[in-house]
């Protein structure tokens, strides 16, 4: 890819890094993150944790009509002190320019899947996503063990990138098996470009 296509990139462009006139991948990493997730007790757990994207940029990725821009990436999240990760993640964010939507795909090993959406400008430093269980578009669908004990009801996200580092929040909706409450399971971040 060429300099001149990081504008097709539109609201994704500042993730994306230019070395030799090129659009390549980039590395972002972060290690002060904060996980607030369901404990093997199904209570409430706190990990701090250290994490690393490795972003590929692609496109024009054309649906006929549709063109997008956009990069896969693969996240991985250890502990603090630990050397086994115990989160990973492989996905996509897309740019749909016609229809100013961004878009963010991930599958996580646990066998499920998300894909969430939102409006999106060229220039826009924040971006927020959203899946609802049940969203022919937006949705979320997870194993059959998850979706009776853990039944994950949303996903919301929002990123927000300024110069050579980002932040993000996630909330996973949980309805775990035996609550009425839902339970949020909530993951953030600082991550600096590499």
């Amino acid at each position: 890819m060429e300099n001149q296509t990081l504008e097709k990139f539109g609201p994704l462009a500042p993730f994306i890094s230019i070395n030799s006139q090129k659009i390549g991948k980039t590395i972002w990493e972060g290690s002060k993150g904060d996980d607030t997730a369901p404990s093997d007790d199904r209570g409430t757990e706190k990990n701090a944790f250290r994490e690393r994207f490795e972003l590929t940029p692609f496109g024009p990725a054309n649906n006929h009509e549709q063109t997008l821009f956009g990069f896969s990436y693969v996240r991985t999240a250890w502990r603090l002190n630990e050397d086994a990760p115990f989160h990973e993640q492989v996905g996509y964010w897309f740019w749909d320019a016609e229809a100013r939507l961004v878009m963010h795909s991930f599958l996580i090993p646990r066998a499920m899947t998300v894909l969430a959406g939102g409006a999106g400008e060229p220039g826009q430093t924040t971006l927020t996503v959203a899946a609802t269980l049940g969203s022919a578009t937006f949705g979320i669908c997870s194993n059959p063990f998850l979706d009776r004990e853990f039944k994950t009801v949303r996903y919301e996200g929002t990123w927000t990138i300024q110069g050579g580092s980002f932040t993000y929040e996630e909330d996973t909706q949980i309805q775990m098996k035996g609550r009425k409450e839902l339970f949020h399971h909530i993951d953030k971040n600082l991550l600096k470009k590499q």
